[in-house]
């Protein structure tokens, strides 16, 4: 991650100077148009792009981490491992293991999967259910689940 900031800090410090050199390019010519002030433009829009390249990355670095810290979360919800905050109490819901946890996530995913790709529900639940049931062992509380 430190490395991601140092990048995206190098980067907008590099714009910085690009655009202050158009700036002063522009400044000694008088306002017109030479090779030193279009030299200085391209240098601006190369800095630019690489600015908006850390940008991306940075962005995809935190969605990534966002990513994460909601599964882990969920999981912990789940599975019951997270601790309730003083007054309150823990869910109502028993928890769930992450195994099941994990086959109904499949579950959903197939069934984004064949609903984007038009297929019939009907289909796509009976997919869904197959892979689910079929990845690892089945949770004994949920035995209704596949009924549904």
């Amino acid at each position: 991650m430190d490395s991601t900031v140092d990048a995206l800090s190098n980067a907008y410090q590099e714009f910085v100077k690009a655009a202050t050199g158009v700036l002063e390019a522009k400044e000694q010519s008088g306002g017109q148009k030479t090779a030193a002030t279009d030299a200085a433009l391209e240098n601006f829009k190369q800095r630019w792009e690489l600015f908006r390249v850390a940008c991306d990355q940075a962005e995809e670095l935190l969605e990534s981490a966002k990513q994460r810290i909601g599964s882990e979360c969920l999981v912990d919800e789940a599975t019951g491992t997270a601790t309730a905050k003083p007054g309150q109490s823990n869910s109502v819901l028993p928890p769930i293991s992450a195994v099941r946890l994990e086959q109904m996530s499949k579950a959903v995913r197939w069934l984004v999967i064949e609903l984007q790709q038009g297929s019939g529900t009907s289909n796509a639940t009976a997919n869904a259910n197959a892979n689910a049931q079929s990845s690892a062992p089945f949770d004994a509380r949920f035995s209704d689940d596949g009924a549904q």
